[in-house]
């Protein structure tokens, strides 16, 4: 059964509660427990592709949702100073507690009009340019730069590929590992390609529980390798792509539980939990000096490229 079909059954099981009389109590208590027992069990056996399902779901909070709750006096930068605004790619300063850090994320849209707006939260090269030059911006009054990753890759369309689309991110890439302030990434949804990979050069990767982190789409990996997209949900199961995987292979430091069903059932569950973790983190990587920093993330990524010739 795939998640869309469970959501189905459970929302058919809460239909049925609400046109109960609140006076029949046993029939209610038996309703709940099945639904409690049924959400249980499904969520403990989730394939792959239900993953994706989840970490592609409509309703999961957004990047905007996280800045607004977890941070106080957002103020939103615009522009990359050569083309003009992606809004794709939102970023600007912040407060966490007392620390003043710099935010950068993905966003896409509640509604097919946000959306078309944020062109689904695939960047433009200005998006990336715009992000690289909040991050040198971070570096020079040393604060804390914390990303928000959640879109299906870098948009590929010909005017991206005219106005540089992999000199960008490939920037990203260089100046992010050398950053001399520290860096987290946080997997909120889908973490697809070097379009997430330009925002994910961090000291450290965190994951949503449900969140998913891989080269490209299933999709797109079916087509390459079975010749044939619609395998879509095979091609998943080989990825590696679910936040246990990737905590075991040593890439991501940390998974954010997500309430039973994913972020969009209990937003405020996964905020809570995130904002003191958020806190402690930075609380720690102020006791590092700026050369403990690189070295420190130098032998992160050092160890990611030895695991994988070693696991070839």
């Amino acid at each position: 059964m795939s998640i869309l079909d469970l959501e189905a059954k459970i929302a058919e099981i809460q239909a049925r509660l609400d046109e109960i009389s609140i006076e029949n109590h046993a029939e209610v208590e038996e309703l709940q427990q099945q639904l409690r027992l049924y959400k249980t069990r499904a969520y403990e056996n989730l394939t792959a592709w239900d993953h994706v399902t989840l970490a592609r779901h409509p309703k999961r909070p957004k990047a905007r949702d996280y800045i607004d709750y977890i941070f106080d006096s957002f103020i939103e930068l615009h522009g990359d100073r050569l083309y003009r605004d992606d809004e794709a790619i939102i970023g600007g300063i912040a407060k966490l507690g007392n620390q003043v850090v710099t935010v950068i994320a993905h966003q896409k849209g509640n509604t097919t009009a946000e959306n078309i707006k944020c062109n689904f939260g695939m960047p433009h090269p200005e998006g990336y340019r715009k992000a690289l030059r909040l991050m040198k911006q971070a570096e020079k009054f040393n604060r804390p730069v914390i990303t928000f990753i959640d879109t299906p890759g870098a948009y590929p369309g010909p005017e991206a590929e005219e106005r540089g689309q992999g000199h960008a991110i490939a920037e990203c890439l260089r100046d992010m590992s050398s950053l001399k302030v520290p860096t987290l990434s946080i997997v909120i949804g889908e973490g697809g390609s070097g379009g997430a990979l330009a925002l994910g050069v961090s000291d450290q990767i965190w994951m949503l529980q449900y969140a998913i982190y891989s080269i490209l789409s299933p999709e797109g990996f079916a087509s390459i390798l079975y010749k044939d997209g619609s395998r879509a949900k095979e091609a998943a199961e080989v990825m590696k792509l679910t936040a246990n995987h990737y905590l075991e292979m040593g890439i991501i430091e940390r998974i954010i539980k997500e309430p039973i069903g994913g972020a969009h059932q209990f937003p405020q569950y996964v905020f809570d939990q995130l904002k003191p973790q958020l806190e402690e983190y930075l609380t720690q990587t102020q006791k590092l000096s700026t050369k403990q920093l690189l070295a420190k993330r130098y032998r992160k990524y050092r160890s990611i490229g030895e695991y994988d010739q070693f696991n070839r």
